[in-house]
């Protein structure tokens, strides 16, 4: 148990760290490439809103003349003033390459401009500006270039600028941020395991001494309720038995019962329960076990079936598995309705790896919430499980934690579901 808790431990804070880390590195490369993007719109807006051309930089006042080109092929206009905030400075316009495609107003390519780019060619320059128009869009990205539109007075601009060092960069960002996060990530993870012992040891502490109150309360009781019993024998040797000593011997089995169970249940929840790990056939084993409680259900008025597939073998302890059918069968007999049915089955599973046992009851009633409750020491939902007409009830509310415990020295999984008026208790054996 120790051990499962501190591997939960762990999982639960290495799924957490790395929801962290995860959050953390997206974030900063979200915001890294959204900041990129914005950079290369700033500048495009820029080369639009001079058509076509960067304007020249006057760092006095950030005003720009207006763009020197004797091509008669563009019509300067007033160049606006950019604001100092999106990166453009005295060497922007020598750093960015970039290419321009205009177009009509009948989305007619009329000029182009690859004066600023070596690696696009006039008729690539063309092929790019008809894919954009074709597609509508007004901003985005083609190929190893960053585009976007505008509207002058004989048509629409289209602005590319190459954007490969960006990318580079961004993606540089990216494989160092992860291989730091990873680095980080797996220290940490390494630290959590090193010192997990230390972070769950007072619960060990507290749970050691659980185990040891359970053992030694139960061999401190036993002296006692051995008096008990002897005087309640010398009394009814002196006078005759009577409905008080009756009752008596009756609470002393009953604890002597709960003692018992008590320290099975604390010896199978140790780390290394004591096991006599075998191959033995199951479905005898299970026949034999849920055998002697059909009597005791007819007694009640209710039909116990057994439903074993032959020869089947299984690797485990024999008496605990013994001791898991009948605590699971006394359970569904006890709890089943009145005039009800029984049922326990074996069976392989679907996928051939394990073998399922599975003892179901009638329920007319099953219990609300969460189910797996009740498995819990002491637990009992009265509400649902209680029985008809009085009858009283017997048990402690740990045989359902034993058989629990019984499973899980096993490695196996047990569950309970309540389906179609049945309540049914599945013990998945690995």
């Amino acid at each position: 148990m120790i051990k499962r808790l501190q591997r939960k431990f762990v999982v639960i804070a290495a799924v957490c760290l790395l929801i962290v880390e995860f959050t953390i590195i997206g974030g900063i490369n979200g915001v890294n490439i959204y900041q990129t993007n914005k950079n290369a719109d700033d500048l495009l807006n820029i080369i639009i809103e001079n058509d076509g051309r960067f304007p020249e930089f006057d760092p006095k006042g950030m005003k720009h003349d207006k763009p020197q080109d004797n091509s008669d092929s563009v019509s300067p206009h007033e160049s606006k003033k950019p604001d100092k905030h999106r990166g453009f400075n005295e060497e922007t316009k020598y750093q960015t390459r970039y290419f321009v495609v205009y177009a009509d107003s009948n989305g007619e390519i009329t000029k182009v401009d690859t004066g600023h780019v070596a690696a696009v060619s006039s008729s690539q320059a063309i092929e790019y500006g008809k894919s954009v128009l074709d597609s509508g869009k007004t901003s985005g990205t083609s190929g190893n270039y960053r585009y976007k539109t505008g509207d002058t007075d004989k048509g629409k601009i289209i602005v590319f600028m190459d954007c490969r060092s960006d990318s580079a960069t961004k993606n540089r960002f990216l494989l160092v941020s992860c291989a730091i996060g990873a680095t980080g990530y797996i220290l940490v993870c390494l630290l959590i395991i090193i010192f997990s012992k230390r972070a769950i040891r007072p619960v060990v502490e507290s749970f050691e001494k659980q185990k040891q109150f359970i053992t030694d309360a139960g061999h401190e009781i036993k002296t006692p309720l051995a008096i008990i019993s002897a005087n309640t024998e010398v009394l009814e040797m002196v006078s005759e038995p009577n409905e008080w000593t009756v009752s008596i011997k009756n609470q002393i089995t009953r604890l002597n019962g709960l003692l018992k169970e008590l320290l099975s249940l604390a010896k199978m929840e140790e780390e290394k329960p004591a096991l006599t790990m075998a191959d033995f056939n199951i479905s005898d084993a299970v026949y034999d076990a849920a055998s002697p409680f059909t009597t005791l259900a007819e007694t009640k008025g209710k039909k116990l079936t057994i439903d074993v597939a032959n020869g089947l073998s299984y690797h485990g302890d024999e008496g605990a598995i013994r001791q898991l059918v009948s605590i699971l069968t006394e359970n569904a007999v006890k709890y089943a309705d009145e005039d009800g049915e029984i049922i326990v089955k074996l069976f392989t599973s679907h996928n051939g790896k394990e073998t399922d046992l599975e003892v179901s009851n009638t329920c007319k009633e099953p219990p609300q919430g969460d189910l797996t409750k009740l498995f819990d020491r002491f637990y009992r939902d009265d509400s649902s499980r209680s029985r008809s007409k009085g009858e009283k009830k017997g048990g402690y509310g740990i045989g359902l934690s034993i058989a629990q415990a019984i499973v899980r020295s096993h490695k196996s999984k047990i569950s309970c579901k309540a389906e179609n008026g049945m309540m049914i208790f599945t013990a998945q054996l690995k």
